[in-house]
């Protein structure tokens, strides 16, 4: 990996005379659904006092998945954006190719190494060089109710999936949609995975997605992993194919559907909504997963830059990203937790008191693991081919036995 110049101490020491007038930042995103736009123009806010222009560049999809499509045209036509939103092993993979700015100066300055999870570290690094800047701590294995529907039903919570299959009679029984989903790749892969540690437990989770082993992929605890999904896919409305992640959300928020499985990101619509929880709505680990966390983190890749004005605009925006003030007022907006283990929960709501906490425990168990759905439990190629069977499977385009079969083929193919 090369050795950058970009973080090093004579791009800091640009005056501001001569740097103010160039300082922008190109950032390319996927923050689009409205909680997650709002969290965006506190970075945007934060940034514009620092004399910092923001140059947009938003591209819809839950995943980022279509970003790392657009962000691979540009870098193929030598128009590199200066900062990019990224997940875990695409970091990686750039990273590899020599591209990325060293934040090593601006880390050890400001003490990333003491405060960032160690498990978030190993992909915040390479080579063992800062090259992400982390935003924060998402997790995937949580599930969204709506407070009302579940006090119709008697108000108990449930504690394992099948608890949860009785209370989705129960929401069907009200005649409203018992769960929100929204057919899409990483949404399917989002449920899947978390019914994949709800079924097998942690080590189990380890051994069949962050290990990829052929008899966990295709063996009997993940017969009954696909025979669930397909018991889930009954509680679905008929127009869930295609349906963005945040207009499930809207469902579960309106009333009209009883839950949603879904990343911590959820939680932002519902407090955009001026929901409250434990009152409008309530969250939950995905049952029977109590214990664990799936973690993703948005993280800031800076590009190399010639420009000496965008190269401290660049550490400007990182040192923007760690600072702790801005990572309470953006977390609390987003529904994440900070990236950042110093930040106190005190101005964050209980549902994210109840992250921090499990983040902090996860981690000491050694079962803080990474989303496959996100891009932190296999790389891309590995990632797209779950998906694909997945999917098929879900949709009832291919049985449970087709799918133990495909699913071990498909990953080794990709691997």
């Amino acid at each position: 990996m090369r050795h950058f110049l970009l973080a090093g101490t004579a791009a800091l020491a640009i005056s501001a005379g001569m740097a103010r007038a160039e300082e922008s930042v190109e950032v390319l995103h996927w923050w689009t659904a409205g909680g997650e736009a709002a969290a965006l123009n506190v970075l945007k806010d934060n940034l514009a006092k620092e004399g910092v222009a923001w140059k947009d560049m938003p591209v819809a999809g839950g995943s980022g998945v279509q970003a790392m499509t657009a962000l691979r045209a540009r870098v193929t036509a030598g128009d590199s954006p200066t900062a990019v939103q990224m997940l875990g092993f695409d970091i990686r993979d750039w990273a590899e190719m020599g591209v990325l700015a060293n934040l090593d100066d601006l880390a050890e300055k400001q003490g990333w190494g003491n405060v960032i999870p160690a498990a978030l570290q190993e992909f915040s690094k390479y080579d063992g060089h800062w090259i992400a800047a982390p935003v924060n701590v998402h997790s995937t294995n949580w599930l969204w109710i709506n407070k009302a529907a579940l006090d119709k039903a008697g108000g108990k919570v449930p504690a394992n999936i099948d608890e949860l299959f009785a209370l989705l009679d129960a929401f069907k029984a009200q005649g409203i949609i018992p769960l929100a989903h929204g057919g899409q790749g990483w949404q399917d892969g989002t449920l899947w995975e978390a019914v994949v540690l709800s079924v097998g437990g942690p080590d189990f989770y380890k051994k069949a997605v962050l290990e990829a082993d052929p008899e966990a992929l295709g063996g009997d605890t993940m017969r009954t992993v696909f025979d669930d999904m397909t018991k889930l896919r009954s509680y679905f409305d008929t127009s869930f194919s295609g349906r963005d992640w945040n207009l499930s959300s809207a469902l579960v928020i309106e009333g009209k559907a009883g839950a949603q499985e879904m990343g911590d990101w959820a939680k932002g619509e519902f407090l955009r909504a001026g929901q409250k929880p434990g009152e409008d709505f309530v969250c939950i680990r995905f049952p029977g997963t109590q214990g664990s966390v799936l973690f993703n983190s948005d993280q800031f890749v800076m590009f190399e830059q010639d420009d000496a004005g965008k190269t401290e605009a660049q550490l400007k925006l990182a040192s923007a990203v760690e600072d702790p003030a801005f990572q309470i007022a953006f977390n609390t907006v987003k529904g994440s937790v900070p990236a950042r283990t110093d930040v106190p929960d005190t101005d964050f709501d209980d549902c994210a008191k109840k992250g921090m906490k499990d983040v902090v425990e996860a981690s000491a168990s050694g079962n803080f693991m990474g989303s496959l759905a996100h891009g932190y439990g296999q790389p891309a190629a590995v990632k797209e081919a779950v998906f694909d069977v997945v999917t098929q499977h879900l949709n009832g385009q291919i049985t449970t036995d087709e799918a133990l079969k495909r699913l071990p083929e498909a990953v080794a193919a990709a691997q």
